[in-house]
């Protein structure tokens, strides 16, 4: 379908690109920032996803000849190209020669706080705005929403059923990945499971069961032909009987040296029936089958049935998590900070606004983690190029101040270095890792669904101070 993804960008991109390259600004050095404004889902933190895929499509990207003849044949409302061949001409040549930091995946954030960093052309820095948007806060909200769902799941295992619903196939596989990262133990998305070496996990539909005359009939089939795959799905009729004829299946696999790996119930009062069909398995003498439940599950769902008792083992979750439907994006925003003038010196920019959460912060920021003794205690935002202390002042409130005096660490990690990598890419299984063992790192309270208890974060009392006193500045001249 593509023979590139260069033009997986705004028009205005390309527009303001073209507005650098005609006044002779195209090599004009610029820092933008990529951060989020608004806690997803209502929790406390969003975990940082998709530097993988973004390094990917950074060391891809190339006009193709059918881009340039696309963006060529571009009119204006004067029916006129909108761009000149010259500018075409430097497109086909173009390749990224960026600075780039950025946290790493798997690392939890919180509002303001960067997630990536970009230095270099601001033409180059512009173009890459839209594609880094789109990859990162998909895959940073998907992410975070998977493993909400695996902190409802406690032990048990949360396998990612979501592809059919989610939104067309780049969704679907993007969402594989990010569940994935966010703590899922595997996915039913195949493509997934071999792009990326995400483990895989499925069985049978309904369907299979309705295809047999008989439900025994259907089991049996199965067993035969996935004796080392065999999961019934039981609750086709009626969940207690196929509990019944799965146990009889379970029984001769078990005369043959094979073994049934559990059940599964799709509909259902889900807590009453899986303790049911748990009792009748025990007493089967299987208490080695799991019992795994579908259908519409979220995070709230699986705290509610586990709260009720239920003796689930394994949760499949679908729409829920590939749309993420309570929050289906992340506000996550791309903000110019610092550009040099026509001296070659570094100018701090601030966009301000009549709401107070969508003024930036300038400067060349980085996020500073300190950790205590039992774990993180606060983030400080703070700016390289300017001396920094140990005050954190609240973005918005400098009531709110915090002394910190800990041990630190800056998440914010050199990836590029005028357009060289230099940053080895962590497997799947080492992003996964790090993002639950990093949230454990936190307090539980921080962890809650609803009301979670707040983390500190705020800016260093430097950058405070020249934020604010820029603000007044430009306020003078409005």
């Amino acid at each position: 379908m593509f023979d590139s993804l260069a033009l997986l960008t705004d028009l205005y991109q390309l527009t303001m690109a073209y507005g650098y390259w005609k006044r002779g600004m195209a090599d004009r050095e610029a820092i933008f920032h990529h951060f989020f404004r608004k806690r997803p889902f209502g929790g406390e933190f969003a975990i940082a996803c998709g530097l993988a895929p973004l390094i990917e499509f950074v060391e891809k990207f190339r006009y193709s000849e059918t881009d340039l003849a696309y963006v060529a044949g571009l009119t204006g409302g004067d029916g006129k190209p909108l761009f000149d061949t010259g500018f075409i001409n430097y497109l086909r040549e173009f390749r990224f020669s960026l600075t780039i930091d950025a946290v790493v995946e798997g690392t939890p954030l919180f509002p303001y706080e960067p997630m990536v960093r970009v230095q270099g052309s601001i033409l180059q820095a512009q173009l890459l705005e839209s594609p880094l948007l789109n990859i990162l806060n998909f895959q940073s909200l998907i992410a975070t929403k998977a493993m909400r769902i695996c902190f409802a799941a406690g032990e048990g295992e949360v396998v990612e059923f979501g592809m059919r619903r989610a939104q067309g196939a780049d969704g679907a596989i993007s969402a594989s990945r990010a569940a994935y990262i966010g703590g899922c133990a595997s996915t039913s998305n195949v493509i997934a499971g071999k792009l990326f070496d995400i483990p895989v996990k499925g069985t049978q539909a309904h369907s299979w069961i309705m295809c047999f005359d008989d439900e025994m009939e259907a089991f049996e089939a199965f067993a035969e032909v996935m004796p080392g795959n065999c999961v019934s799905l039981v609750d086709t009729y009626d969940s207690v009987r196929g509990t019944e004829k799965a146990l009889e299946v379970a029984r001769a696999m078990r005369a043959r040296g094979e073994k049934m790996l559990g059940v599964r119930i799709d509909s259902g009062d889900l807590a009453q029936i899986s303790k049911q069909v748990r009792q009748m398995l025990d007493q089967a003498g299987f208490p080695e089958m799991k019992i795994m439940a579908s259908n519409e599950l979220d995070e709230e769902i699986i705290r509610d049935l586990k709260h009720q008792g239920a003796r689930i083992d394994l949760w499949g979750v679908g729409t829920s998590l590939v749309t993420g439907r309570e929050q289906p994006a992340l506000d996550g925003v791309y903000k110019l900070s610092m550009v040099k003038n026509d001296r070659g010196e570094w100018t701090d920019r601030i966009k301000l606004s009549e709401q107070s959460a969508k003024m930036t912060t300038p400067g060349k920021l980085q996020v500073r983690r300190f950790i205590g003794d039992e774990g993180p205690v606060a983030d400080m935002i703070f700016n390289e190029n300017q001396e920094s202390g140990g005050e954190i002042v609240d973005i918005f409130d400098r009531t709110k101040t915090l002394h910190v005096n800990a041990p630190s660490e800056d998440l914010l990690r050199p990836i590029y270095s005028g357009g060289n990598r230099v940053y080895d890419i962590p497997s799947i299984h080492e992003s996964r890792l790090h993002a639950v063992t990093q949230i454990e790192r936190f307090p539980i309270a921080m962890r809650r669904f609803k009301n979670p208890t707040p983390f500190f974060v705020g800016l260093e009392r430097g950058l405070w101070e020249t934020k604010y006193a820029l603000i007044e500045k430009l306020k003078g001249r409005v």
